[in-house]
């Protein structure tokens, strides 16, 4: 297959770590041939069909010079699978790719996550539809309504919708103090709306990103554990990565949500789970591929070379 990866520059890749990078290496193993673009590439014209300026690209096993390549333009739909890497935020560029991607799909072209699924999914509200599987939660941008949330849980986390990598996120205890600050800064004096939730103890032993690749969860999570007493479990926060077996109420959050999302287009996605309750649904760019493939020996990246080879394939006899 020629497989597009719309990704963040390749300049930007820490290839020691990065998930599009090991789905890139376990792709080049099979035979496939990889091209990358990032979303400024994308271009449509009246008259004419999504194209992008790529880079077909050659992986070396150098860890500095990583891969070689050849520049081209082509029409997406000329490609046999496009898969969306964009890291979040999820902003304005972000949504118009998903437009020129889903422009894309109408041509011919077979997107993977879909694009309206891309923009279905916002990675904190999607956790909305499964009240069942969450804590108590409250979005709002009405700071009273944050206050009277408070005075119930005593013991809250206050965090932005559009945050990425644990940024924005407070912790306000039993004392109340700063909550005033601490929401007005968030919601903007009411102009912004944000997520509230009732602080987990089970932090401690780590912030789970459950993997959902097809479908069907991987056996392995990388729990990311708060060190230095941050109550922020992120690796991009300083948290510690340690991958472990899911729990059986990981598995069976992954087993009841995994068809539904994968019904809708979404191919991977990573569920964040604190103790046993899911606090969001990632689906931009999950991560934690080769965290969890290095600690385990468990290949991630294989799983969903498979998994994409298959959507691919069905998705060519429905065309």
């Amino acid at each position: 297959m020629d497989i597009l990866f719309v990704a963040d520059s390749l300049e930007s890749f820490k290839i020691y770590k990065d998930t599009t990078f090991a789905m890139m290496r376990e792709a080049q193993r099979r035979g496939h041939r990889i091209i990358a673009c990032e979303p400024r590439h994308l271009v449509w014209q009246r008259g004419g069909v999504v194209q992008a300026a790529v880079r077909r690209i050659t992986l070396t096993g150098d860890a500095k010079a990583w891969f070689t390549e050849t520049a081209d333009t082509v029409a997406i739909k000329d490609f046999d699978a496009v898969v969306m890497r964009k890291d979040p935020p999820f902003d304005s560029e972000f949504f118009y790719a998903t437009h020129l991607l889903e422009q894309a799909e109408r041509e011919g072209a077979q997107v993977f996550n879909k694009p309206r699924a891309l923009r279905d999914h916002p990675e904190k509200l999607a956790i909305l539809e499964f009240p069942q599987f969450i804590g108590p939660t409250l979005v709002t941008r009405d700071a009273d309504a944050v206050r009277a949330f408070h005075a119930e849980h005593r013991d809250i986390i206050l965090k932005p919708l559009d945050g990425m990598g644990g940024m924005g996120i407070f912790r306000v205890k039993d004392d109340g103090l700063n909550l005033g600050s601490i929401i007005e800064t968030l919601n903007k004096d009411g102009a912004q709306t944000i997520m509230v939730q009732k602080f987990l103890p089970a932090i401690k032993d780590g912030d789970k990103r459950v993997l959902v690749i097809g479908g069907k969860p991987v056996p392995y999570c990388l729990a990311r554990i708060p060190q230095g007493g941050e109550v922020r479990g992120n690796l991009a926060a300083g948290g510690k990565g340690v991958a472990q077996p899911i729990s059986a109420s990981d598995r069976a959050i992954a087993e009841a949500l995994g068809p539904i999302l994968a019904a809708r287009g979404l191919l991977l996605v990573g569920l964040d789970v604190i103790g046993d309750s899911l606090t969001e649904i990632n689906v931009t760019s999950p991560t934690c591929f080769q965290e969890i493939a290095d600690q385990t020996g468990f290949d991630v990246a294989a799983m969903f070379i498979d998994a994409l080879e298959v959507a691919q394939s069905e998705a060519s006899r429905t065309r």
